[in-house]
């Protein structure tokens, strides 16, 4: 897993996630990001040139997929998580995956077109995510966001807050809903809002582990408690 230097929800809910899973490990590798905005100095730090460094470092442990489990594709664009996949692969001869292809993978398999989009981040990147998404086909008919861009402080949103904006969405109309960000605790919530409210709940930390395992061939299937994204037999192989 590459990782958000800043970011410290991701590296335990990835483990717990894969916990019952005796044969599967999940290993980290981290680079400088500290806030989500659109200036410049922000969308530096996802320069393919140092996630680049960090995947190669992962590589030196022989792990048998290398995933980019963050976001920020839902804002730059789908094609920019497709291209650090082939950097990655080609680099290091190791498969490549990401949160946000993961996502986009899953909406297509399930055939669902509106979701309910819940994020920590400010206004402009919250719209940024709904225009790129609807040029996938995936329309965001409610959303939800909290207007932070410190991006330590996303993980201060309490589960309460992130299981309202859930709930806030699912009243307003959608299909599924997705919580874009792997530095909010929202995996733990899925299965109990999904029965709850009777829709899926998508987390992106919890995409990257499923996408992940499926390319690791590690059947995500086994992973008991996290939510329908590992049961559901639509996405239980690889296509």
């Amino acid at each position: 897993m590459l990782t958000p230097s800043s970011n410290t929800v991701l590296e335990p809910i990835s483990t717990q996630i894969v916990a019952g899973l005796p044969e599967v490990s999940v290993h980290f590798g981290r680079f400088k990001v500290t806030e989500i905005a659109l200036s410049d100095q922000a969308l530096k730090q996802f320069d393919d040139t140092e996630i680049l460094r960090a995947a190669e470092l992962l590589a030196h442990a022989k792990v048998d997929v290398i995933a980019w489990n963050g976001t920020s594709a839902s804002w730059l664009g789908f094609d920019r998580d497709e291209r650090l996949c082939e950097r990655i692969t080609s680099s290091t001869g190791i498969a490549a995956c990401t949160s946000v292809l993961a996502f986009r993978e899953i909406f297509e398999r399930t055939r669902v077109t509106r979701i309910g989009l819940v994020t920590p981040y400010t206004d402009d990147v919250q719209a940024k995510i709904i225009a790129n998404w609807k040029s996938a086909g995936i329309i965001c008919s409610a959303e939800r966001h909290s207007g932070l861009r410190d991006n330590f402080s996303f993980a201060e949103v309490s589960e309460h807050t992130i299981a309202e904006m859930i709930g806030s969405v699912e009243k307003a109309g959608c299909e599924a809903v997705a919580i874009v960000c792997t530095n909010m605790r929202g995996a733990p919530l899925a299965q109990l809002l999904e029965a709850k409210l009777g829709i899926p709940v998508y987390d992106s930390i919890a995409t990257a582990v499923w996408k992940s395992l499926a390319l690791a061939r590690a059947d995500p299937r086994r992973v008991k408690g996290w939510g329908s994204l590992f049961q559901d037999a639509r996405l239980s192989a690889q296509p």
